[in-house]
């Protein structure tokens, strides 16, 4: 991958295309414009047979610089870069800072083009596009042009990996509320591509993430564990915060206590409430000295108030 620094300082990374790739779509190129040469050619001389022969050679000439030379950089500039080669091989041409490539930029890579491909057959292009270390030729050197390949193979990205099983809980007495947003993104991005990144650059990135997740969490990392371990964990142990505080804990039958001791037993039969969720018959007190029947008080068809008169 070779990093481009656009001019909002903004840093891409881009699969810039080498030799065989390119060799192909400039072979792929090449044939067309033959053809097309070849068949303007024919048309010329079928419809100059009455001229001299300094006027067929000059239209010789002008049929072979606007195909060849012109037809190349017309191409390359209203495709943004995109000939029918490089097409069918999933190459691009763009600036040096990532941006599309304009028509400046196709005329100086055509005009050189015709010495170092045309004349040359390719020789000079091969040698310079070996040498350069993001496969340049002349061409894009002068012209400050970059051809990168824009189908590259698919990878897994939105994979995170889990943290070991050793680490389960370890980190879950930590004060995660002080790291920011920011840092929490980008410790997903890393872990996300981790994979893609160099041996090296991705060490380095993981120390100095670690580094930061430790300094807002107060709590400096552990010496046996790798800095992508700890940072799956930590990460690992915010989602599953965030997910008991959204979804509640499993753990706890949905929120719900267990019953104890006092929630267990059954209430008092004193209490009217529990007399009537037992479901047995509620007696009022006597008035004026005289013993009421009991009744059962299912067999009363009165519409519930909610309102239990005291015992």
């Amino acid at each position: 991958m070779g990093e481009l620094v656009t001019g909002e300082a903004v840093a891409l990374e881009l699969r810039p295309a080498r030799l065989p790739s390119r060799a192909l779509a400039v072979l792929l190129d090449l044939v067309v414009a033959v053809v097309v040469y070849m068949a303007v050619t024919i048309a010329l001389v079928a419809s100059t047979a009455s001229l001299d022969v300094a006027a067929q050679t000059a239209l010789s000439i002008a049929a072979f610089v606007l195909v060849l030379v012109g037809g190349p950089i017309a191409v390359e500039t209203l495709s943004h870069g995109r000939s029918l080669g490089k097409v069918a091989c999933g190459l691009r041409v763009v600036r040096d800072d990532g941006g599309p490539a304009r028509f400046r930029h196709s005329l100086v890579r055509g005009l050189i083009g015709v010495v170092e491909i045309l004349m040359t057959f390719g020789v000079v292009a091969c040698i310079a596009s070996l040498v350069s270390a993001r496969g340049r030729r002349l061409g894009d050197v002068f012209a400050g042009t970059l051809v990168v390949r824009e189908r590259v193979p698919a990878t897994s990205g939105g994979f995170m990996p889990p943290p070991p099983p050793w680490l389960a809980g370890r980190f879950s007495g930590l004060d995660l509320s002080a790291v920011p947003d920011e840092l929490w993104l980008a410790v997903r991005q890393y872990l996300a591509r981790m994979g893609q990144l160099d041996v090296h650059v991705g060490r380095a990135m993981a120390e100095r993430l670690a580094a930061d997740v430790a300094a807002r969490t107060g709590a400096p990392v552990p010496q046996e564990v790798p800095p992508p371990a700890y940072l799956a964990a930590v990460l690992q142990e915010r989602q599953a915060r965030e997910s008991r505080r959204a979804f509640g804990d499993p753990r706890g039958g949905g929120g719900s206590a267990p019953l104890g001791p006092a929630a267990a037993s059954p209430p008092s039969p004193a209490s009217p409430a529990a007399a009537s969720q037992q479901g047995t018959p509620r007696t009022a007190p006597p008035q004026n000295g005289q013993a009421e029947q009991p009744r059962d008080v299912r067999q009363e068809r009165r519409p519930g108030t909610g309102f239990v008169p005291p015992a």
